[in-house]
């Protein structure tokens, strides 16, 4: 009826609806197939083919016993506990199962001339029956999670991806210099310290810089760095700069987590003048490079750890980067250890970072955390900002 009020003839609206119909057919496969391979459809392809494996298996093993043994028939059930939900294994297992007496039966007599090879003996069976048990395991915690093997590995690789591009600096005008460097615990990919920053104010004349420490270390603490990397960054440049840390430690107390608490420095930094504002929930201070006095200073605002108690407040430490001059943020896996205090800690990094006054500290920040800290259990992070 459609088609006739739209003046279509009879054929060609049969071919527009030949048409339709193709359309859909070939979206549904396409959908079906993404699904699979994203986890969300139904196993029953990787099963069937899990399943013919089985027989195939079980003939190479009677036709060429030397070449095939019985245990072959764990490679379709450890793929199957990395493919498969539990309740689909069962029917492989079932179908192993059936293999293993299959073979049992026929290679009787065919062991006796080919001295012993392919026969199915006690030693098999415990064989194939403990990969089934440890399928069946890996099959039960990735059902319990709700990752699919498929998805698991892609999964993590975008969460460290999207935590690496979140901690990216944004570019700066010309005369200044920025470099990060963060070296998560035990040579892992997720770390418990973040940054985020943004330029905000009228023309992007500010940058804001969050450097965070969230309690505990690498993978430990990643879940929780991520989540609050996120709100972190939501939060960064929509509230004005003495909102922040009152926000993010009321965001903190409202998770109400076992180990709640990060230390956090803010940096409000005129990328115009230079003047700068420094609060602080409990992190280590930052170190200013004089230019002129080639001294190192400590800048440390005064403000408790993030989730700790409501109605927390914020005092900032205020200074000024002049031409030449060097603002170093870090947290305190980078200069403080079981045997050596905090002090300790930044007198040696400030004299590591002597040496690399003549290169206008171009490259430095990573070179400072091998030498400072290489071999600390512990996260590491280190922002330099310089003014030429």
């Amino acid at each position: 009826m459609a088609e006739r009020r739209a003046g279509l003839s009879p054929s060609t609206a049969r071919s527009h609806q030949a048409h339709k119909a193709l359309h859909r057919v070939r979206t549904t496969l396409r959908k079906s197939a993404v699904d699979y391979f994203r986890g969300g459809a139904s196993d029953w392809v990787a099963l069937a083919g899990l399943i013919l494996t089985v027989p195939a298996l079980t003939c190479a093993t009677i036709l060429m016993p030397l070449w095939c043994a019985p245990e072959a028939l764990v490679l379709p059930i450890i793929a199957g506990g990395l493919l498969l939900r539990p309740a689909s294994l069962l029917a492989l297992y079932a179908t192993a199962a059936l293999a293993l007496m299959v073979e049992s039966l026929l290679l009787t007599t065919a062991t006796e001339f080919a001295d012993g090879a392919g026969r199915v003996t006690p030693g098999t069976i415990l064989v194939v029956a403990a990969a089934g048990l440890s399928g069946l395991l890996v099959a039960q915690f990735r059902s319990r999670v709700g990752v699919p093997w498929r998805r698991g590995g892609t999964m993590l690789f975008d969460l460290r991806e999207r935590i690496r591009v979140q901690s990216k600096l944004p570019k700066l005008p010309a005369g200044w210099h920025r470099e990060m460097a963060l070296r998560p615990a035990g040579g892992q990919s997720f770390s418990g310290d973040f940054v985020v920053a943004a330029r905000t104010g009228p023309g992007g004349r500010t940058l804001e810089v969050v450097l965070t420490d969230v309690s505990g270390k690498g993978m430990d603490a990643a879940s929780r760095a991520l989540l609050l990397s996120g709100a972190f960054g939501g939060l960064l440049g929509s509230l004005p700069p003495h909102d922040f840390l009152p926000a993010a430690n009321g965001y903190l107390l409202r998770q109400s987590w076992e180990e709640g608490f990060a230390t956090s420095v803010h940096l409000v930094l005129d990328l115009t003048s230079g003047d700068y504002e420094l609060l602080s929930a409990g992190h280590v201070p930052a170190m200013q490079l004089n230019a002129g006095s080639g001294k190192w200073e400590e800048k440390a605002g005064e403000g408790p750890l993030l989730g700790v108690y409501d109605g927390a407040e914020f005092e900032p430490a205020k200074g000024t980067l002049r031409h030449g001059d060097v603002l170093m943020l870090f947290t305190d896996g980078l200069v403080e250890t079981a045997d050596r205090d905090l002090t300790e800690g930044i007198d040696r990094l400030t004299g590591e970072a002597d040496r690399y006054v003549a290169s206008s500290f171009h490259g430095a920040a990573w070179h400072l955390i091998e030498s400072v800290a290489r071999d600390v259990n512990d996260d590491r992070a280190l922002l330099l900002l310089c003014r030429a």
